[in-house]
């Protein structure tokens, strides 16, 4: 599953589906809304990819947390930043693989305990967050972000408001991006 399945969540999520024979509509509609926050994370290099040629699209579908995270951190010239950002997203896809058939394998073998692991995602979002906030001249898109997110969470509640949250925030950054091209 891992060679063609790019992410964690959802292959659970997916071995529950097949297991209970869902739909494929259901479980490309899953796919979809599961991993929308990635899609996200491409909107902030599109400039970037599209003068990567034939690799933009292996660009916009490889972008995980932790390439997003380490793409924000690049400060190369424009060529080897494209090359270097190529290179982490091979690297993070051919790691994932070769990483998760070894845990899958070492994880029959060898007992672990995986209690407090969810913290570490929330350390990598305040890690993405406070590098960005510190390298960003405006800080209005991170404000906004926070803003929209808080009052997402209020409505939606905790399971229900991170997409509403993500397509409001880049809708309204959109608008602005829009607003400064035309001024």
């Amino acid at each position: 599953m891992s060679l063609t399945v790019y992410t964690g969540a959802f292959q659970f999520v997916l071995i529950t589906f097949l297991s209970s024979g869902a739909s494929l509509i259901t479980i490309a509609l899953t796919a979809l809304l599961m991993n929308s926050r990635q899609s996200f994370y491409s909107l902030t290099f599109l400039k970037e990819f599209k003068q990567m040629g034939r690799r933009k699209l292996y660009m916009i579908h490889t972008m995980t947390d932790e390439t997003y995270a380490v793409n924000c951190t690049l400060d190369l010239p424009q060529k080897e930043k494209e090359d270097a950002m190529f290179l982490v997203a091979l690297f993070s896809r051919c790691y994932w693989m070769v990483g998760s058939i070894l845990g899958g394998i070492l994880g029959q073998i060898i007992p672990f305990d995986l209690t407090g692991i969810d913290f570490c995602m929330t350390a990598l979002f305040l890690i993405i967050f406070i590098d960005q906030w510190e390298k960003a001249k405006k800080h209005t898109p991170a404000l906004t972000g926070l803003g929209i997110g808080v009052i997402c969470l209020l409505i939606f509640g905790e399971n229900h408001f991170m997409l509403p949250a993500l397509l409001i925030v880049s809708a309204i950054l959109l608008l602005f991006q829009r607003k400064e091209n035309l001024a």
